[in-house]
């Protein structure tokens, strides 16, 4: 069927539990320590293969374990993906339904092997408005993986920037937290993102100049890198020329 398409379409090799060296894992000087991707192109890489949207979005949720694979070969310790925003609820029913499916199933499928390698998973967002299965899958997730420190992988699901600080303005008052003791370091630790450092590198795929509601706190000394790659596209290759650029702006 359709799917079968997609895979014949998408060539990954899924194969092996272990991520295993890539063995043309450039060596770039400057490393980022937190990149923050915003993962864009899913439909239109469809709509160029002649294939339902929701394709395009199994397309690029199977391109998600070859990209954390490459950036933990990279010592990259912190990677946090924008993957459903408070705004996507406004897709058509069918296409929501269905990402939200593909997320809890590709948690469910690829959390060993990230627990495996050593990848703490996290995330960012309002939980109990996602569907039931895809909240078990994620505790279960962060509860397997909370004690590993080689990578931090946050996932954004539900998530929206100004709503992160409106919760964080809220919690701090819901506290009674006195005015004078409200810094930024104070303000930081009741982010969706506390304990983790700002973003260093902000990758958007898709050929779009914007953040889209992302990170608005933590990317504000953040660099940029825009590509016209579409996300099932955006491979080792691309991946690594994104280091490389951001090497060369220090």
């Amino acid at each position: 069927g359709s799917v079968a398409r997609v895979r014949e379409v998408y060539c990954l090799n899924m194969s092996g539990k272990k991520m295993a060296t890539p063995s043309t894992t450039k060596k770039i000087a400057q490393l980022p320590n937190h990149v923050a991707i915003i993962m864009d192109g899913n439909g239109r890489w469809a709509k160029q293969h002649g294939l339902p949207r929701l394709e395009g979005h199994e397309a690029g949720a199977q391109n998600i374990r070859p990209i954390i694979k490459c950036l933990n070969q990279h010592h990259i310790k912190y990677v946090t993906l924008y993957g459903f925003s408070t705004e996507n609820w406004n897709r058509p029913e069918d296409e929501v339904t269905g990402l939200l499916c593909l997320f809890e199933e590709s948690i469910n499928k690829y959390v060993s092997e990230f627990h495996e390698n050593g990848i703490k998973l996290r995330h960012l967002g309002h939980l109990e408005e996602l569907p039931h299965g895809l909240q078990i899958a994620i505790n279960k997730a962060i509860e397997l993986t909370k004690n590993n420190t080689r990578m931090t992988l946050s996932f954004a699901l539900n998530y929206g920037g100004r709503l992160e600080i409106l919760d964080a303005v809220r919690h701090i008052i819901a506290e009674g937290i006195p005015l004078q003791n409200i810094d930024e370091r104070l303000f930081r630790s009741y982010l969706y993102t506390a304990g983790l450092p700002d973003v260093d590198l902000l990758i958007r795929t898709g050929g779009e100049f914007r953040i889209s509601n992302f990170l608005i706190w933590q990317a504000v000394y953040s660099e940029y890198y825009f590509t016209d790659v579409l996300w099932p596209n955006f491979n080792q290759k691309e991946l690594e020329k994104a280091l490389l650029v951001y090497s060369q702006r220090q």
